[in-house]
């Protein structure tokens, strides 16, 4: 749960979704990331595509990496098959 907080307190800095966080946060890290969210929902869809109008300071994403790397993450990314078929 600590990622979520965390993800949270920086949407609320950024004044932005938790959706739209992550995705500002992956285009900050690696700009050319393409994202493809997935998403029946056009509000869901309207969410997404606001995170193309923010971005991450160098200094807003080392101050985020910084607390990012204090979080132990622990268990697995996917169900045992799928993560059986990841990174071949």
């Amino acid at each position: 749960m600590e990622i979520v907080k965390l993800v949270k307190k920086w949407a609320r800095r950024k004044n932005v979704t938790p959706a739209q966080f992550a995705l500002v946060w992956m285009l900050s890290e690696k700009p050319w990331i393409v994202p493809i969210p997935g998403t029946t929902n056009p509000k869901h869809l309207d969410d997404f595509l606001g995170a193309a109008s923010v971005g991450m300071s160098t200094e807003e994403l080392k101050e985020f990496e910084k607390d990012y790397s204090k979080i132990n993450l622990i268990g697995h990314r996917a169900d045992p098959f799928t993560e059986s078929q990841i990174d071949k």
